[in-house]
């Protein structure tokens, strides 16, 4: 038994679609709280340009977008990744208002982990994943993939299906900068700013800050190759150690006990995509973790006394109500999380948000829990 159960359910509906922009989409919406009481929401690809009423976002021309860089190609005039935005305003009742995209000098939007000269996008990515601000520094996790090209792809879900856009994660990493310049550079180990290869989690999909003991968690999550299971791991790290691969330390087992070597890393809980959430829940008093169940509707929560666990099996928290009209793809529901600094009552009313790769905006959710 959890103790979770939701009480009552509000769709908020898709965020940020009214900007001065012309941005058309964006997933990801990782959110960051900022030593200003501001809140950094980071996100992955984001489409500028506009849409055609009826039309996939994903199909131009009757053709699927496959890995080729959107910018210049139908109505999108370009594609970014990385981008963000400040929210000064924590109050979310009826949803996310006077934001503010953090731009360049002429006004367009910043990539804030930008792509290195010999990353073309329709080869590489960098997409966001979570981060945290410490000591004045900001550190941003990115997941880094190599995109795939549509005549090669034989099927990517569990029904052999073929996704308009595909790829392969080659590891995750970090960045470092500020919350004034919002200038990053990537950290390196041995050369790499690949700190996890593609067979580690993805350290940094949600990261935890324990500021009584200045030790930093971070959850990663990947694809275990032999029963093809998504699965949970944990990290930690000291403050003053971020950038320094050799003083990460990972969880082997639940007393809790801590190994140097990635490879022993337990598995705390499965079918989490990359990109979850953890919080501190007073209303529960217990740890919440919030994450999609796969890419399905279905959006769960987990509970633990501790941040290594146990954790509970998942109780189902929102099941997204999608818009049913045929797609020329599989339907697919991801990025499901909660943004822990929106909570009111102590967590008992709590904000979660997902993407629905055809909406392709951050739709937001209100939870009360009893």
């Amino acid at each position: 038994m959890t103790g979770l159960k939701v009480r009552q359910a509000e769709d908020l509906g898709p965020q940020f679609v009214k900007n001065p922009h012309r941005m058309v989409g964006q997933d990801g919406a990782f959110s960051i709280s900022l030593d200003d009481g501001k809140a950094l929401w980071f996100f992955g690809d984001t489409l500028i340009g506009y849409r055609v009423p009826g039309d996939s976002l994903w199909y131009i021309n009757g053709f699927a977008v496959g890995a080729d860089d959107m910018s210049g190609r139908g109505t999108i005039e370009q594609m970014l990744t990385n981008t963000g935005l400040l929210l000064p305003d924590q109050d979310a009742g009826t949803g996310l208002k006077n934001y503010r995209y953090i731009l360049n000098e002429d006004g367009t939007l910043r990539s804030l982990v930008p792509l290195l000269a010999d990353e073309h996008p329709s080869q590489i990515r960098v997409w966001c994943q979570h981060g945290v601000q410490l000591n004045g520094k900001l550190y941003l996790s990115f997941i880094k993939v190599e995109m795939i090209p549509q005549s090669e792809v034989l099927g990517t879900n569990e029904k052999g299906e073929v996704l308009p856009v595909n790829f392969k994660v080659l590891g995750s990493g970090l960045a470092v900068g500020d919350a004034q310049s919002w200038e990053f550079r990537r950290i390196y180990h041995n050369g790499s700013d690949i700190l996890w290869g593609p067979d580690d989690p993805h350290f940094g999909s949600a990261i935890f800050p324990d500021f009584e003991e200045k030790m930093l968690y971070l959850y990663g999550v990947h694809l275990d190759q032999t029963d093809r299971i998504q699965k949970c791991c944990l990290a930690r790290v000291g403050f003053d150690d971020v950038e320094n691969l050799a003083k990460y330390e990972y969880l082997m087992s639940h007393k809790p006990q801590w190994d140097p070597r990635v490879e022993e890393a337990i598995t705390l809980f499965i079918e989490a995509p990359s990109e979850v959430s953890v919080s501190y829940n007073q209303h529960l008093g217990a740890y919440l973790a919030v994450h999609s169940w796969r890419t399905t509707e279905k959006i769960v929560g987990r509970t633990a006394p501790q941040l290594w666990g146990p954790w509970s099996e998942e109780t189902v928290l929102w099941t997204a109500q999608i818009d049913q009209k045929p797609l020329p793809y599989p339907r697919m529901v991801y990025a499901g999380k909660e943004h822990p600094e929106l909570s009111r009552y102590n967590g008992k009313t709590i904000f979660i948000t997902y993407i629905e790769f055809e909406e392709y905006y951050p739709h937001l959710v209100r939870l009360t829990l009893e």
